[in-house]
C-alpha cells in the first residue's frame, strides 16, 4: 500500500439522495480504511443549497408534491441534514474559491455526475475540472458526465482541464467514449463507490424479506400495473422508499440514508429506475428489475452492462413470466464475478494513483 496521503475527496456529498450520501461517504470511508487521512472536501453555495431543498420537496415536477406528503419529504430533508454533520468534512469553503479548500497531498474528484454539463445546479462549475485546487496530485474516481451524451463532446477548456488529472477514471461507458474522444487520454472503467467499498454500508437487521422495496419515482403507468399484478400473485408488499408512489402498499418517503442502506439490504427484490437502486441490489445480491428514465439512461444501462446484468432491464414488452422470474432471482453467478473482477481493477487503479 502506498504511504499516508492527505486526501481530499471533492464530490456531491450534500446531496438529498441517498445514492449521493452513500457513494461520498463510501468514498471517504474506503480511502481511511486504506491508510490515508482523508476529508470530503466542504464547498458550499446558498444558491445550490436553495435548489437541493427544492428538489427533495418537489422531486416529480412538473407534477408538484401533493400537500398530503409534503411533511414526509421535509423530515427526509431534515434527517439528511442531521447525517450530513456525522460524515467527515474538511472546513467549509464557497463552492466558488477553490484556493480556499486548502493543500491536500491527493484531492480525488468524483464519484457521481461531477462532470455533468446538463446538471441543473452543478453544470459546469470550474471547481469539479480541478480549476485553482492546490494538489500535487488530480485524481478523479468513477466520476460521470451523466446524461451528457458522449456525441456532444467537451468544451476546449475543459478538456484542457482535464489533461491536467495526474489519472482518470470515470463509473460508464459514456464517459469514458466522452474522454478518449475529447480528452485524448487513457482512462480507466471502475465501480461505484458503493459496490468498490460496501463494506461501508450497513446489512439488514433481520432477514423477514416480506417486502419489495421501489426506488424512484415517474414510473411509467404499465410497470406499476405490472407490479401490481406482481405483489397480489406472490403477496408481496410493495414498500416504497424516499418518495412518493401512491400504487404501493407503504410509503417510506422520510427514511434517513441509513434507513434507506437497511430496507435495501433487508428487501425480496428491488424495483428501480435509478442508477444507485441498481448498485444496491447488486451490492446485496437482491433480484431486482430496471425501468429507464431519460435522465438516467446512460448510467443504468452501463452499469448493468458492466456487469453483466442486461437482462434486469424491462420494458412494456416484458410479460408477467420475465417479471416474476427476474424479481424472485438474484443477479447470476457471472455478474457476481464480473463485480469482484471490477473490484480488484477500481483497487488497481487507486493503488497505482495514489502511489
Amino acid at each position: 500500500m502506498s504511504r499516508s496521503k492527505k486526501i481530499g475527496v471533492l464530490t456531491f456529498h450534500r446531496c438529498i439522495n441517498y445514492g449521493s450520501y452513500w457513494q461520498a461517504r463510501c468514498l471517504v470511508e474506503g480511502l481511511r480504511r486504506l491508510g490515508h487521512d482523508a476529508v470530503l472536501l466542504d464547498h458550499d453555495c446558498d444558491t445550490v443549497n436553495r435548489a437541493e431543498t427544492h428538489c427533495a420537496l418537489q422531486p416529480a415536477l412538473p407534477q408538484r408534491t401533493p400537500l398530503s406528503v409534503l411533511p414526509a419529504y421535509k423530515s427526509k430533508v431534515r434527517r439528511f441534514s442531521e447525517e450530513f454533520k456525522r460524515l467527515p468534512t474538511s472546513p467549509r469553503f464557497p463552492i466558488d474559491r477553490p484556493t480556499a479548500a486548502g493543500r491536500y497531498d491527493a484531492i480525488v474528484v468524483g464519484s457521481d455526475e461531477v462532470w455533468n454539463f446538463r446538471h441543473p445546479w452543478y453544470a459546469d462549475k470550474p471547481i469539479f475540472f480541478g480549476e485553482s485546487l492546490q494538489t500535487d496530485r488530480l485524481i478523479s474516481y468513477a466520476a460521470s458526465f451523466g446524461n451528457h451524451d458522449a456525441d456532444d463532446g467537451i468544451r476546449c477548456d475543459r478538456a484542457r482541464q482535464l489533461r491536467q488529472f495526474s489519472s482518470l477514471s470515470v463509473r460508464d461507458a459514456n464517459s469514458r467514449r466522452l474522454i478518449d474522444s475529447s480528452v485524448g487520454r487513457q482512462v480507466d472503467l471502475v465501480l461505484d463507490p458503493c459496490l468498490q467499498f460496501a463494506e461501508e454500508i450497513p446489512a439488514a437487521m433481520s432477514a423477514g424479506r416480506g417486502y419489495a422495496l421501489v426506488y424512484g419515482h415517474s414510473f411509467p403507468h404499465w410497470l406499476q400495473s405490472s407490479l401490481r399484478a406482481w405483489s397480489e400473485r406472490k403477496d408481496v408488499r410493495l414498500v416504497s422508499v424516499g418518495y412518493a408512489n401512491c400504487w404501493a402498499d407503504e410509503q417510506r418517503i422520510a427514511a434517513g440514508p441509513h434507513e434507506f442502506a437497511v430496507l435495501m439490504a433487508g428487501a425480496a427484490a428491488v424495483v428501480t429506475n435509478f442508477f444507485h437502486g441498481c448498485v444496491f441490489a447488486l451490492r446485496g445480491g437482491r433480484p431486482f428489475i430496471a425501468a429507464r428514465s431519460d435522465y438516467r439512461s446512460n448510467k443504468v444501462v452501463d452499469l448493468v452492462g458492466q456487469v453483466g446484468a442486461e437482462e434486469r432491464l424491462v420494458d412494456q414488452a416484458s410479460g408477467p413470466k420475465l417479471i416474476d422470474d427476474l424479481l424472485s432471482r438474484p443477479p447470476s453467478g457471472t455478474t457476481v464475478e464480473h463485480i469482484r473482477d471490477a473490484r480488484q481493477r477500481s483497487q488497481d487503479f487507486l493503488d497505482t494513483a495514489l502511489a
